[in-house]
């Protein structure tokens, strides 16, 4: 909430020795600090502690060992960002317990693993629903609708943004640009985007995920990729060919 202050101020304001003219009457405003919705410092729970044991599988070991292949022995800490995902992948999200087995993977220490994952948004720091909803709310999706979408899945599923259901199968957030803005409103489902969305289709889309239905990734309006929505309105006619608009002496 914006507050206004009046303050009547002498004309001069000293710092130090210099004089800093103003008038002698002052107007501002200042509005409410917003927070960051996710703490990052980590506290022990029931469900987030070192005394909960993680590990890759057989098969993410040797996807991890493909990974760290890519680069230079001395720098295989370079591949801590795709083991962390790979990592997150697996457990659902990025415990303190993720974070511990990736450092010890990598041989650096515990805290460097630690900056990276509560740097970079991706990592879940808590627990997730099994289908976590990423809405990108950034001003083009604004533009196309996003917070029906946003409306439409918190009526649907009775949660608001940052909460999860009660049978832990969905986590709705909002997000900054998803970088789908041609085909905006999109919606990540974990790894997938659905795109060209609208509320109907958006309630569709979770109850197609609850039932366990097959469902298609991608645009949801028909076309496949991000081509102009109907009939193409550039390049309709066959390009002019050598000497297009030259005059004849050239």
């Amino acid at each position: 909430m914006l507050a206004r202050f009046k303050f009547n101020v002498p004309n001069s304001v000293f710092r130090g020795a210099k004089a800093l003219r103003i008038g002698s009457y002052r107007q501002f405003s200042v509005a409410s600090i917003s927070r960051s919705d996710a703490i990052f410092v980590h506290r022990d729970t029931p469900e987030n502690n070192p005394s909960i044991p993680f590990e890759f599988s057989s098969q993410n070991v040797d996807e991890a060992k493909r990974i760290i292949a890519k680069y230079p022995p001395q720098y295989k800490k370079a591949a801590m960002i795709p083991l962390l995902h790979l990592a997150q992948k697996q457990n659902g999200w990025t415990s303190i317990s993720v974070m511990n087995y990736i450092a010890k993977f990598l041989e650096v220490p515990p805290m460097r693993v630690y900056e990276v994952a509560t740097f970079y948004t991706m990592f879940n720091r808590n627990p997730v629903g099994k289908y976590f909803l990423q809405v990108c709310t950034t001003t083009p999706c604004q533009l196309c609708g996003s917070s029906k979408i946003v409306e439409a899945i918190e009526n649907h599923l009775g949660i608001k943004v940052g909460e999860t259901t009660s049978d832990k199968l969905f986590t709705l957030v909002e997000v900054e640009c998803a970088g789908a803005c041609v085909n905006a409103p999109v919606i990540s489902v974990n790894d997938d985007y659905f795109e060209d969305l609208t509320p109907e289709a958006t309630v569709k889309l979770l109850d197609d995920l609850k039932a366990g239905r097959p469902v298609t990734h991608g645009p949801v309006s028909g076309r496949k990729n991000c081509e102009p929505l109907g009939d193409q309105t550039t390049l309709t006619t066959p390009p002019p060919g050598p000497g297009f608009m030259l005059r004849d002496d050239l």
